[in-house]
């Protein structure tokens, strides 16, 4: 793909904000017009915002945007900065005279990452949102970018990761943001577990270890975990047509690129919290053969932006663990 990035899915766009002292920030995807989405969530400890419309026998039928963000509870208000700038744009779901913009939004926790989150009584986040709205385009930054800028892994640093891919004639791709209680690399080491879905050495091209670990299994997560203290969110988004109810069998589909590309993942600690995205380009030709080959690479897409995200984080002041590049620079040459 051109970009190898969501926005390669026509009709995508997607903007990016961070706060380099708070160490956190908002990734906001804007579609160009309304879009079908829903949602899937397979983690313990989810955080998110109007996302029960998502689901098929909700009533609203499109959206505009999604919010992904940092900040755990006070990150939901990003959502809030990324409506008020859909609403000056006329964007939104008509209600007689009004309109109202539909912005399902999601949080991860970073909030004990050595950033500074004194801010008092002006919670930064509702301006993040609007920054990372009126940034939107095709070219965004990952790694330690937007709502990736204060994530962490259970060994390294985490980020902000996206990939595409084409199958039997449709675009998809995947957009993340890297907070889990586990680790993305096999047992510590340099290589990823998504590596067996990576294209052409979009995270290091080391493939798998071999001999493979035998302690690869051992579980390896962040030490003082606690309810809410994590989660990988993400977005899968095709050009397909799509209904809703088939939107949450791809958002369902791609959990399991969260669950190749990260060891343990779906725990109690997590909220694995997937989006899945149709702008509605292309139909469907053959019906669930076509929705079962969508799902299936936006999984693949998924693990690899889990990988892309860590392998392209970068180091800041104040950082609590190391980046990829940091801890393996011999096998980053």
């Amino acid at each position: 793909m051109a970009r190898n990035l969501i926005t390669d899915v026509q009709g995508i766009l997607v903007g990016n904000a961070a706060d380099v002292r708070l160490k956190s920030g908002v990734t906001v995807l804007l579609c160009e017009e309304p879009a079908v989405a829903s949602i899937s969530i397979a983690g313990g400890a989810p955080g998110t915002r109007e996302t029960d419309l998502l689901e098929p026998d909700r009533t609203v039928a499109a959206i505009d945007a999604i919010v992904l963000s940092g900040g755990s509870a006070f990150g939901l208000d990003a959502a809030s900065g990324a409506v008020a700038g859909l609403a000056a744009m006329g964007r939104g779901f008509a209600v007689g005279p009004a309109r109202v913009p539909i912005v399902p939004s999601a949080i991860l926790f970073d909030l004990a990452n050595g950033g500074d989150k004194n801010w008092g009584g002006a919670n930064p986040y509702a301006g993040l949102g609007a920054s990372a709205l009126a940034a939107a385009s095709t070219g965004f930054a990952l790694g330690s970018a937007g709502a990736g800028a204060g994530a962490t892994t259970a060994s390294l640093k985490g980020g902000l990761g996206s990939t595409s891919a084409i199958v039997n004639g449709f675009t998809v791709g995947a957009l993340v943001a890297v907070n889990a209680v586990g680790d993305a690399t096999v047992a510590g080491g340099p290589h990823f577990w998504a590596a067996p879905f990576e294209v052409g050495g979009e995270f290091g091209g080391l493939g798998l270890p071999s001999p493979f670990p035998p302690d690869a299994a051992a579980l390896r997560h962040k030490a003082n975990a606690a309810q809410g203290g994590n989660t990988t969110i993400a977005m899968v988004a095709t050009d397909a047509i799509l209904t809703k109810a088939e939107a949450k069998r791809m958002a369902v589909m791609a959990q399991d690129g969260v669950a190749r590309a990260i060891w343990p993942a779906h725990t109690p600690f997590d909220g694995d919290t997937v989006f899945a995205v149709a702008t509605g380009r292309r139909p469907l030709t053959a019906g669930a053969i076509d929705l079962t080959a969508i799902g299936a690479v936006a999984s693949a897409c998924l693990a690899r932006a889990v990988a892309r995200a860590i392998h392209e984080a970068t180091p800041a002041p104040g950082d609590l663990v190391p980046t990829w590049r940091e801890r393996f620079a011999a096998a980053a040459r």
